[in-house]
């Protein structure tokens, strides 16, 4: 049972979601989902999680996985991901709603909240226990009206089909023409996309040929069971440095493992940012102009053996071809010691072709740097779509869909 902490539920859902509006950069607002988070009480979907924790901006776990390396089979995700991803959809009183993802079955609760007497919510999941907790907790509370089906997210749910908009919370790396088929024309999309290391939350907007992108965020999920377009593996024996990057690149681990011993270079830019400022523009571009863009993840032992450090050690992109690695870097500037940090970035380069790659990643901080809260446009087309049908951009082909990548 949820636990008191003197402060009312109520009284916490409005303190967590002030933190969340007044910390919300982007400038895109909607006061209906602002209601909705204020109105659906989350810690009555989280029953064994005190009230502190339901009402934390972090995530929750409710399934772990067996498998103590792995991932959590669901989670509750973190609340304000829940509320840009609710802005990004713009729900409409009367829609008919599909969610991918059941989870505990809040989403659902609050989809059903924005759509209203007249709207329908369907949501799904793989797992037979997230959809019956889901279900305990949507009818315990008084939202029995949610339809709750057990299967894969990828079919779909084409008995109440048309949508007008379907929301997915996993992380999708393809776009199943199932939801294509079943997503009526001016409807929106909003999913967690995987290319190239990183994932964001896209809201796409369906026309007649083509689904085309109005937003773009930062966020991440659990990746959906059934997926295995993405590869990894340690590129040093000691285990310390593993690459991330999709089936359709030309990448192998194997010609990179003694790389990271050879001389480094490393090529620095003018461009700087302080410690709370993001620079995940970068990544973006590289993604959109670099075929070779993907992930690298150093831990603190990398660190400490004196491998240059990557600007996020946990996540940052890199270029790879062949033997030859480059990643992005920073470090700390020597003006203004006693003033606010700022740190120039750059990039090491290992291989033959280092500088090269290196020199490549400094390019695309030079483009982001005059721009840095710019947007890429994501246009997906269906799989069979020649190329002569794309918009100009980059091409990112997966076994459902094209998707071209455009600043």
């Amino acid at each position: 049972m949820n636990t008191t902490t003197g402060a009312s539920p109520e009284d916490l859902r409005n303190r967590l979601v002030d933190t969340i509006v007044n910390e919300d950069t982007s400038g895109v607002r909607d006061p209906r989902v602002d209601t909705a988070m204020r109105t659906v009480p989350r810690h009555a979907f989280l029953p064994d999680a005190p009230l502190e924790e339901a009402y934390a901006n972090k995530s929750v776990t409710i399934k772990e996985n067996p498998d103590v390396d792995a991932l959590p089979l669901s989670c509750a995700s973190q609340p304000d991901v829940v509320h840009f991803m609710l802005v990004q959809l713009a729900v409409r009183e009367g829609d008919n709603v599909f969610e991918i993802g059941a989870g505990t079955g809040y989403n659902a609760a609050l989809l059903k909240y924005l759509t209203g007497p007249s709207g329908h919510v369907t949501t799904c999941d793989i797992d037979p226990d997230v959809t019956a907790y889901a279900r305990r907790m949507l009818d315990a509370n008084g939202y029995g009206d949610v339809r709750v089906v057990t299967r894969d997210g990828a079919l779909g749910a084409p008995e109440s089909s048309p949508y007008d908009r379907v929301i997915v919370a996993v992380g999708m790396w393809d776009l199943p023409g199932t939801w294509w088929d079943q997503l009526a024309v001016g409807g929106r999309l909003v999913v967690p996309l995987r290319w190239r290391g990183l994932s964001r939350s896209v809201a796409f907007r369906r026309e007649e040929t083509r689904m085309r992108s109005d937003s773009v965020k930062m966020c991440g999920f659990l990746p959906v069971i059934g997926q295995d377009g993405e590869r990894n593996d340690y590129i040093d024996d000691n285990r310390h440095v593993r690459l991330y990057w999709d089936q359709d690149q030309d990448i192998a681990s194997e010609p990179l493992r003694d790389t990271l011993s050879r001389p480094k270079s490393v090529v620095w830019t003018d461009a700087t940012v302080s410690p709370v400022e993001s620079f995940d523009g970068v990544w973006l571009r590289l993604s959109a102009t670099e075929r070779a863009t993907c992930r690298i993840t150093v831990n603190p032992a990398a660190v400490e053996a004196r491998l240059h450090r990557p600007a996020s050690p946990a996540l940052s992109p890199a270029l790879v071809e062949g033997d030859s690695i480059a990643y992005l870097t920073l470090e700390r500037t020597a003006e203004n010691p006693d003033g606010e940090p700022r740190f120039r970035l750059g990039a090491v380069g290992y291989g033959p072709a280092g500088t090269d790659l290196a020199e490549r990643i400094c390019t695309q901080i030079h483009a982001w740097s005059p721009a840095r809260t710019a947007e890429p446009v994501l246009t997906a087309y269906p799989a069979d779509t020649p190329d002569s049908d794309l918009t100009d951009g980059a091409v990112i082909d997966r076994p459902s869909v094209r998707l071209v990548i455009t600043y």
